[in-house]
């Protein structure tokens, strides 16, 4: 069996997505026992932390639980998808650096092979907001499946 774990990475939105298909493929294709779906939540930026200080104490702590609770159901909504394809998936979250969380949780869990989408930033715009695939790729000791936007067939 060449998979025997797969970690697929989503950061909740539809470009990242694009990934489900593909994982239908290799999982079922390659008769894979177990597949991560793995949501990763950042810090709030320093900006925004301050921001909701002033204008409530609460709103913080209100604004990382509604954060949380909206990443957890995104991620049980999304396994019991892949459950549906007969896929064994389990879903996991994790709070930290994007790309050091995957990195970590890959090296701790014996995952065999990454799968993750990409935004198909270039430029500035990657230099300013960084590229979480491009850091997985370029430190993983395991392969990577990346997707880019227009390998998405929707």
């Amino acid at each position: 069996m060449l998979y025997k774990k797969i970690l697929v990475t989503l950061d909740g939105s539809e470009i990242g997505e694009c990934v489900l298909p593909h994982l239908k493929a290799i999982a079922m294709g390659c008769n894979v026992p177990e597949v991560i779906i793995l949501r990763v939540i950042e810090p709030l930026p320093a900006q925004t932390i301050t921001a909701l200080a002033q204008a409530g104490a609460d709103l913080v702590t209100r604004m990382e639980n509604d954060i949380q609770i909206q990443a957890e159901k995104y991620v049980t909504i999304t396994v019991n998808k892949i459950k549906g394809d007969g896929i064994n998936a389990i879903p996991v979250l994790l709070f930290g650096n994007a790309s050091e969380e995957i990195l970590k949780y890959t090296a701790e869990n014996g995952i065999d092979l990454i799968m993750m989408s990409t935004h198909g930033r270039t430029g500035l715009t990657r230099f300013f907001m960084g590229s979480v695939a491009n850091r997985v790729l370029n430190h993983s000791t395991v392969p990577v499946l990346i997707v880019p936007p227009l390998g998405c067939r929707k």
